[in-house]
C-alpha cells in the first residue's frame, strides 16, 4: 500500500513537473512566433518600398527627397459589402536629428485602421505606402494616434517617378498616400484612417518596451536585420532630404 502511495506521488510530482515545463516554454514559443511575425514584416515592407519607389508609375523620386517620414502597410487587409472596414500593421522610418536631415532610422511599428462606405464587395491585400511630408505630422505620429483627413492632411500623391506634385492638395498635404494591389477594390480611401504606433509589436521585435519617439530620435535600439533592404533602397533612392530650408 505504501509503495502505491509512493509511486502516486511520484507520478503526480512528475506531471507537475511537466505541466509546469509546457507552462514555461508555452510563452517562450509565443514570443519567438511574434517575434517571426514582426520580422517578416519589416522584412514585407522593404519589398514594398523598394517596387513602389523603383517602378516607373510608383513613387516620384523629387517627392521621396523631400519626405520626412516613409509608412509601409504590407498588405492591408480588407473585405465586406457596402461598408469595407480596413486594418493594417506595418513600420514607419524617419531620417534622424532633430530636423529630420539625418540618416533614415530603424523602423517603428506601426497599425492602422479605418472604415470606407461605399458599394463594395470582395476582398483583397493591399499595399500602402505614405509619405510624411512634415515635421508637425512626423512629429505628431511618434507620439500617438492620427486620424488621416482630421488630425492630418492627406493627398492621393502623383504618381511616375518624374511627375511633379503639381496640384495644390498634394502640395499641401502632411501626407501623401500610395497603394498597389493585384486585384480591384472600389471606394479605397485613407481618409478617415487611423495611424498609430504599435507598442505591442515593438516589444516584439526589439525585445523591450520601447517607444517610436526612443526608436527614431534617440537611437534606443539596432537596427534589425529585417530592415536591411528598406533601409538600403531608401538611402540609395533618397539619401538626403531637400526640403526647403533642409
Amino acid at each position: 500500500m505504501m509503495r502505491n502511495q509512493s509511486n502516486y506521488r511520484s507520478v503526480a510530482f512528475n506531471l507537475f513537473l511537466s505541466v509546469v515545463a509546457v507552462g514555461l516554454t508555452f510563452p517562450a514559443l509565443a514570443a519567438a512566433d511574434d517575434s517571426t511575425k514582426e520580422q517578416e514584416r519589416v522584412e514585407e515592407s522593404g519589398h514594398v518600398i523598394k517596387d513602389l519607389s523603383s517602378s516607373s508609375n510608383g513613387i516620384p523620386t523629387g517627392l521621396l527627397h523631400k519626405s520626412e517620414c516613409v509608412i509601409v502597410l504590407p498588405s492591408v487587409k480588407k473585405g465586406g459589402f457596402i461598408v469595407a472596414a480596413s486594418y493594417g500593421r506595418g513600420i514607419m522610418t524617419c531620417r534622424r536629428g532633430q530636423n529630420f536631415t539625418g540618416p533614415w532610422s530603424a523602423p517603428t511599428m506601426m497599425k492602422s485602421a479605418g472604415g470606407s462606405f461605399g458599394l463594395q464587395a470582395g476582398g483583397q491585400a493591399t499595399d500602402f505606402v505614405i509619405l510624411v511630408m512634415n515635421d508637425k505630422g512626423a512629429r505628431a505620429l511618434m507620439k500617438g494616434k492620427l486620424k488621416l483627413g482630421a488630425d492630418a492632411s492627406v493627398a492621393a500623391g502623383p504618381v511616375g517617378r518624374d511627375a511633379e506634385a503639381s496640384t495644390n492638395a498634394a502640395m499641401s498635404a502632411e501626407m501623401l498616400s500610395y497603394s498597389r494591389a493585384e486585384g480591384i477594390f472600389a471606394g479605397v480611401s485613407l481618409s478617415g484612417t487611423t495611424l498609430e504606433p504599435d507598442g505591442g509589436a515593438n516589444e516584439n521585435l526589439y525585445g523591450k518596451k520601447v517607444s517610436a519617439e526612443q526608436i527614431i530620435e534617440e537611437h534606443a535600439v539596432k537596427t534589425p536585420p529585417s530592415a536591411a533592404e528598406l533601409l538600403a533602397v531608401l538611402k540609395e533612392k533618397s539619401p538626403k532630404n531637400v526640403s526647403a530650408g533642409k
